[in-house]
């Protein structure tokens, strides 16, 4: 499904300069990050539930309804990280940074008559990249990107993994795991746009059609099980920044069965 040409009611641009900022509070590395605010949370181009969107067709089988998703994925994906590419730089991002996520914080409090007290903070979240000899990698966030997408665009042309002729299969052991992995790099790739370049986002009025994008990829990943909470989420104690949003979507109804579905 493609969201872009349409000309949705967009939240109103933030008042000063968001140049190298994408949260409410200039300087302070506590502040909420925008993408999780008000209104920019909450603009989208579809209102409504997502799993209408991302139901299987009638006489579609499954692995190329999962196949055909997973290439207007990528085309949205590098679509925009094309438009935001000039500011993701080795020097910007010289990290594959998705935070922060939000720690909390236990420890003994006699003062105030309390066994323990919870505080929260913000911690850095960067992904590390897999080499072919399993050797996890620091790399800067524009490397990270561009060797998921040579990966994945080298995949999408493999007839043995995207079979496109008439006659071949999809395998039924292997294409789940490998769409499985590029899942989840797409989730890091969404979540580094959030954190780093959601600012850049909004100055190109682009925040409905990314929220809706990044929307129906989390419900369809998740109705597919193409990704686990724990993907979205992180551990219980350190949610990532990504996963508070999805939170909000799922609580507000956008990515959950409605009352009335079976």
């Amino acid at each position: 499904m493609s969201f872009f040409g349409r000309r949705p009611k967009r939240s109103p641009t933030p008042t000063g300069s968001l140049s190298g900022q994408n949260s409410l509070t200039e300087g302070d590395s506590n502040a909420k990050p925008l993408y999780l605010c008000s209104p920019f949370a909450d603009a989208a181009l579809v209102n409504g539930n997502f799993r209408t969107v991302v139901a299987l067709p009638k006489y579609v089988d499954v692995m190329e309804w999962v196949a055909v998703n997973i290439y207007d994925f990528y085309t949205n994906l590098n679509e925009f990280y094309g438009c935001i590419t000039e500011c993701c730089t080795q020097h910007t991002c010289p990290t594959m940074s998705a935070g922060p996520k939000y720690v909390n914080l236990y420890y003994v409090n006699h003062d105030h008559g309390h066994d323990y007290s919870n505080s929260s903070s913000f911690q850095s979240l960067s992904y590390l990249w897999t080499t072919p000899e399993r050797k996890q990698v620091s790399l800067a966030a524009p490397t990270y990107i561009d060797s998921v997408m040579s990966s994945v665009q080298n995949l999408i042309q493999d007839e043995n993994v995207f079979p496109t002729k008439s006659g071949q299969d999809f395998h039924k052991e292997s294409f789940p795991v490998t769409v499985k992995h590029v899942y989840r790099q797409f989730l890091r790739i969404f979540a580094h746009i959030y954190h780093a370049h959601f600012h850049q986002i909004l100055h190109l009025r682009a925040e409905p059609h990314f929220n809706s994008l990044f929307a129906h990829f989390l419900a369809f990943g998740r109705e597919y099980q193409l990704l686990e909470e724990k993907d979205i989420k992180g551990d219980p104690n350190t949610p990532v920044g990504v996963g508070l949003l999805w939170e909000r979507w799922k609580s507000s109804g956008k990515l959950e069965k409605s009352p009335g579905d079976a």
